[in-house]
């Protein structure tokens, strides 16, 4: 069932977020991509209910599953299956991951609004750096009380660390890390 995309069918930036900024298509994305194997319509959305209604899959109503499974077969996932992101089957109620579903993880970090911006940590270790740079250079002290070298050493440790712990969050924070979507896990705002 799995069908091979062109390179002329390239989505651009504004496609791929215009079809995933709908969280439930972020949830059925996340599921696929914790088990590539192709998923019945009807186990996709009684996981995808128990996300939204922060339950179980065995606690999901059935109107709770029922609400999910419609709009899924409805909109989200022809929608999904049109832009190629996903591969479903509406005859047959089959949905599976394509080489595009795995391409796009670039574009599925979720970073929750009370998240503090990794971009300006690294301006202000750089600003701070070069401070220090200067200060050394025009050996004011307290800085000259020890040598270049140490200085030099504090700097690339802060730098190799925090850019560590940056590939340690940005990994969690991705779809398909973990048992469940990002947003139910770092509580984000739905």
């Amino acid at each position: 069932m799995l069908r091979q995309r062109a390179d002329a069918d390239y989505l651009t930036k504004g496609e791929i977020f215009e079809v995933l900024r709908n969280q439930r298509r972020r949830y059925v994305l996340q599921y696929l991509k914790q088990d590539a194997r192709p998923v019945e319509l009807g186990d996709l959305a009684q996981q995808v209910a128990a996300w939204e209604y922060e339950t179980t899959p065995k606690d999901v109503t059935p109107e709770q599953r029922k609400r999910v499974y419609t709009t899924l077969q409805q909109t989200h996932l022809p929608k999904m299956d049109k832009a190629g992101i996903l591969d479903f089957d509406s005859d047959t109620g089959i949905v599976e991951a394509t080489d595009r579903t795995r391409a796009i993880t670039v574009y599925l970090e979720i970073v929750p609004g009370h998240e503090f911006a990794w971009r300006e940590l690294y301006l202000s270790l750089g600003a701070i750096s070069c401070a220090l740079v200067a200060a050394l250079w025009g050996e004011v002290y307290p800085f000259t009380a020890l040598p270049t070298l140490a200085w030099t050493a504090l700097i690339a440790v802060t730098f190799t660390g925090t850019a560590a712990a940056h590939i340690v969050h940005e990994r969690n924070m991705r779809l398909g890390y973990g048992d469940q979507p990002p947003e139910l896990s770092y509580g984000a705002d739905k």
